[in-house]
């Protein structure tokens, strides 16, 4: 129950389909890039979203890194007179916005401008993919950028290796998702020019990407300036790029114990097991799982771990959200001092059985729907996260036309279904473990 305004009780509301579905229209141009338009006139800007689909785990080994290096060398500049920097700065200089990021399964180029400058975007995007300057020089500070990138992010911080060693544990050495996409400081400090334009080759070719359109343009100028700019990329010679295969569930690795003694302000524990392919329709039953033990004050890990019991600081669950293969799920938790592992565990396995055991109640599983409509919906309220949310469907999740249907199919999962799954992907006796121990701690 939940206390309403006037000071009554009422019952949590159910998700309900969207009111109106978001509008979209698609073609394939003639070099094999895909594009797809979702006018909506209603906004300031419009968001330009491209996906190459290639990320980390398409590295193969000796090349770790190449994918996150280019995220970065792709705003180096371009051979037919775009510098360095220029493409940030320009977008800048007309009101907008641009970055990319990296994943393992896809590199994201993306930016946020005002209506009058998407012909300006769309118009270097197509000069960095037809004439991208991959230079010695270029690479040589590039790979310094993501080498700092790592020391920042990685190795100068407190479980800096916990991704690290997580995805070691959980896939291993060969798997495509068996290393971080930060990258290897020695393959990148070993990687020729030679090299490195390969890579450029295999994957960053017009067939091997998807545009995605979102905001204040109407649909027929959208494909009219996406066919002019990026139509007239011509595609590379040879055949198109294959993404590497992971193992499914069934060639899983099994649960291991690492405990990690490290410079670090609190003991953490991680908690991890193997979870469907992000594009497995029991997929949707895990995350509200995940939802019911761990988001909000009255989830079930938040209100006995760090409310009643006080044992943690903080606490969260969550999948990774890959797609070949299997994913991993995880939990995560930062001790209070004095606190045992195995007095954590104790709670936490408890917790777990509890799930798996009887599921869900009625409230606490509309709380995590209308929690998931929530975040559903923010994602969907601006034309960036919109687009990048429309390009994840079309790439990974089966076709953009899926976007319309999510809350109804979060609508459909039971129960039931919630406790299947955390029978079946949240066993406590299954789990891996990762132990980061505070260095001074048993000397205090």
């Amino acid at each position: 129950m939940f206390r309403q305004p006037g000071g009554g009780l009422g019952r949590w509301p159910s998700v309900s389909p969207m009111p109106d579905a978001i509008d979209l229209r698609s073609t394939t141009l003639d070099n094999g890039m895909r594009v797809i338009v979702n006018s909506d006139m209603t906004s300031p800007a419009v968001g330009v979203n491209i996906w190459y689909r290639v990320g980390s785990a398409d590295e193969t080994a000796g090349h770790f890194g190449f994918a996150h290096l280019f995220e970065h060398l792709m705003f180096s500049g371009t051979t037919s007179g775009i510098a360095s920097g220029e493409h940030l700065a320009t977008m800048e200089s007309v009101g907008g916005t641009a970055n990319a990021t990296t994943s393992f399964d896809r590199t994201n180029y993306f930016e946020s401008v005002p209506a009058g400058a998407l012909e300006l975007a769309l118009w270097m995007e197509s000069e960095r993919l037809a004439h991208l300057a991959v230079t010695p020089e270029n690479l040589a500070t590039q790979r310094e950028v993501v080498k700092e990138e790592k020391r920042q992010r990685y190795d100068n911080v407190p479980y800096g290796d916990l991704f690290d060693v997580l995805l070691g544990s959980q896939f291993g050495e060969g798997h495509p998702y068996g290393h971080s996409t930060i990258g290897s400081v020695p393959d990148l400090d070993a990687a020729t020019l030679d090299d490195v334009v390969a890579f450029h080759e295999q994957w960053y070719r017009p067939d091997n990407a998807c545009l995605v359109l979102s905001g204040c343009v109407p649909v027929d100028e959208a494909l009219r300036l996406a066919d002019r700019y990026l139509g007239a990329v011509p595609i590379p010679s040879g055949p198109a790029p294959v993404p590497l295969a992971g193992a499914g569930l069934e060639d899983a690795r099994p649960a291991e114990v690492i405990d990690l003694e490290r410079d670090v302000p609190r003991t953490a524990v991680t908690l991890s097991w193997p979870s469907p392919s992000v594009t497995d329709p029991r997929q949707l039953s895990l995350e509200d799982g995940l939802t019911v033990l761990s988001t909000g004050m009255a989830s079930r890990l938040v209100r006995r771990l760090v409310r009643e019991v006080q044992l943690v600081e903080g606490v969260s669950a969550s999948d990774l959200g890959l797609s070949r293969g299997r994913s991993a799920s995880l939990l995560m938790a930062h001790l209070r001092p004095g606190v045992s592992v195995d007095r954590f565990r104790e709670e936490v396995d408890g917790l777990l059985r509890g799930l798996a055991e009887t599921g869900p109640g009625a409230e606490e599983l509309a709380r995590a729907h209308v929690q998931t409509e929530r975040d559903w919906l923010l994602e969907m309220a601006t034309v960036d996260s919109r687009a990048d949310m429309i390009n994840l469907y079309e790439s990974v999740l089966g076709g953009a036309g899926k976007v319309n249907d999510y809350l109804d199919r979060v609508r459909a999962v039971t129960a039931e279904q919630v406790q299947a799954a955390a029978a079946s992907w949240l066993d406590p006796g299954r789990a891996s473990v990762i132990v980061h121990h505070r260095a001074q701690e048993e000397s205090e």
